[in-house]
C-alpha cells in the first residue's frame, strides 16, 4: 500500500497524508473528503498533471484541484514573511486570470505617486478584493500589465514581440506610472515607419494618370515631383496647388488649367508648354525657363499669374495676351519678343527686365518698377499713361 501527502493547489500547508488504493476516481473521492474541496484533477509538485494511478508513488507530494491550472505553492501570498507586515513582503496579484508575485517595495517605491502605489502602501488601504488564494484581484489586460511591472522592477522597458506598445501605454496611463509613459510615447514614435518624402517619378506618376478618369479631378496638391521628368505629359486641370516640382522638366506638357498656386517651379523647364488658364497665384518659378510658352487661350480664359516669384526666368517668345502679372517679381527676367497685348503688370517688378521686342499694346503697366528694364525694339509704342498712376 502506497501513501501521499494531498495539499489543495497552490498552498503548501494543511496536508493530508491519505492511502493510495483503488482508482483515480477513488484517490479524488478520498481527497475531496479530507480536504472539503469537490477535486477533479491532481498535479505532482512540478506541475504534472496525473491521469492514471499506477504513476503515484509511495510518499508522493500532490496537489488537488477543482479544475483550475496547477498553481505554485510558492508563490502562495500567505507565507510567513507575507504574515509579518512590512512593507517589503510578497504578493500576488491577479490580472486578469494571471498572477504575478513581486513585492509591495518594487510596487510602491519607484512611482510612489502611482496607482498601485496606493492601492498596496498600506495593507488594505484600498479594500482590494482577493481570489481563493488571497491574490489581489485587478481587472486588466495580463499582456500589457507584464512590462509595467517589469518596468518597476528594474527601470527598462522591455516589452515582448506581439505586444501593441499603445495597449501598454494604455495600461501606464491608467495606473499613472508617468515615468514609463515618457519611455513609451518616444518607444511607440520611433516605432513608426519614417515619412516617406521622396519625390514621386515619371513611371509612378504616369501609371496614376492611367488609373485616373479624364472626367475626374486629379489632385496633387503638396506632392513633391522634384526633379522628375513630367515633360510632354496631358496635364491638363490637374490641381498642383503647393506641389514641389522644382527642377522637373514640363517641356511641351500641356497644362491647360491646371492648378499651380504656391507652387515650387524654381529652375523648372516649361519651354513650348501650354499654360493656357493656369493658375500660377504667388507661385516660385525663380530661375525657371518658360521659352516659347502659350499662355493665350482663344476662349477668353486668362493665365494668372499674381504676386509671382519670376526671378530671372526666361521667358523669351512666349504667348501672353491677357495674362496677369499684378505685382509679380520679374526682376532680371527675359521677355524678349514677348505678346503681352492687354496684359496686367501694375505693381510688377520690371527691374532689369529684358523687354526688347515685344508687344504692350493695352499692357497696365502702372505703379510697376521699370528701373533698368530694356524697351529696345518695340512692336508698338508704350503710352505714358500705361506706366502711370
Amino acid at each position: 500500500m502506497k501513501r501521499v501527502t494531498l495539499f489543495v493547489n497552490g498552498s503548501p500547508r494543511n496536508g493530508k497524508v491519505v492511502a493510495v488504493y483503488g482508482t483515480l476516481s477513488d484517490l479524488l473521492s478520498v481527497a475531496s473528503n479530507k480536504l472539503g474541496i469537490k477535486a477533479t484533477s491532481v498535479y505532482n509538485g512540478r506541475g504534472g498533471l496525473i491521469d492514471d494511478i499506477a504513476l503515484i508513488r509511495d510518499d508522493d507530494v500532490l496537489f488537488v484541484c477543482e479544475g483550475e491550472p496547477f498553481i505554485d505553492p510558492q508563490n502562495d501570498v500567505n507565507t510567513p514573511e507575507a504574515l509579518t507586515g512590512s512593507h517589503s513582503d510578497w504578493i500576488t496579484l491577479n490580472v486578469g486570470g494571471r498572477y504575478f508575485t513581486t513585492t509591495r517595495t518594487t510596487l510602491v517605491s519607484k512611482e510612489p505617486d502611482s496607482m498601485l502605489a496606493r492601492m498596496f502602501k498600506d495593507k488594505d488601504a484600498w479594500g482590494n478584493k482577493r481570489d481563493h488564494r488571497g491574490a489581489f484581484l485587478v481587472d486588466r489586460s495580463p499582456e500589457y500589465f507584464e512590462p509595467i511591472l517589469n518596468f518597476l522592477r528594474h527601470g527598462q522597458l522591455i516589452v515582448n514581440e506581439g505586444i501593441n506598445l499603445l495597449g501598454v501605454l494604455e495600461e501606464a496611463r491608467f495606473f499613472g506610472v508617468d515615468s514609463l509613459i515618457e519611455h513609451l510615447e518616444a518607444a511607440i514614435k520611433n516605432s513608426q515607419p519614417a515619412e516617406d518624402h521622396s519625390p514621386i517619378s515619371r513611371k509612378e506618376f504616369v501609371r496614376f494618370l492611367l488609373a485616373t478618369s479624364t472626367k475626374s479631378e486629379l489632385r496633387c496638391q503638396g506632392l513633391n515631383f522634384s526633379g522628375a521628368d513630367l515633360s510632354r505629359l496631358d496635364l491638363r486641370y490637374i490641381n498642383f496647388k503647393m506641389a514641389n516640382l522644382s527642377r522637373c522638366n514640363l517641356a511641351h506638357a500641356n497644362l491647360c488649367c491646371a492648378n499651380l498656386e504656391r507652387a515650387d517651379l524654381s529652375g523648372s523647364v516649361l519651354d513650348c508648354a501650354n499654360l493656357q488658364g493656369v493658375k500660377m497665384l504667388c507661385s516660385n518659378a525663380e530661375g525657371a525657363s518658360l521659352k516659347g510658352c502659350n499662355f493665350e487661350d482663344p476662349s477668353g480664359l486668362k493665365a494668372n499669374l499674381e504676386g509671382a516669384n519670376l526671378k530671372g526666368v526666361d521667358m523669351e517668345g512666349s504667348q501672353m495676351t491677357g495674362i496677369n502679372l499684378r505685382v509679380a517679381t520679374l526682376k532680371n527676367a527675359k521677355l524678349k519678343n514677348c505678346n503681352l497685348r492687354g496684359a496686367t503688370l501694375a505693381g510688377t517688378d520690371l527691374e532689369n527686365c529684358d523687354l526688347s521686342g515685344c508687344d504692350l499694346q493695352e499692357a497696365n503697366l502702372r505703379g510697376s518698377n521699370v528701373k533698368g528694364a530694356i524697351f529696345e525694339e518695340m512692336l508698338t509704342p508704350l503710352h505714358m499713361s500705361q506706366s502711370v498712376r
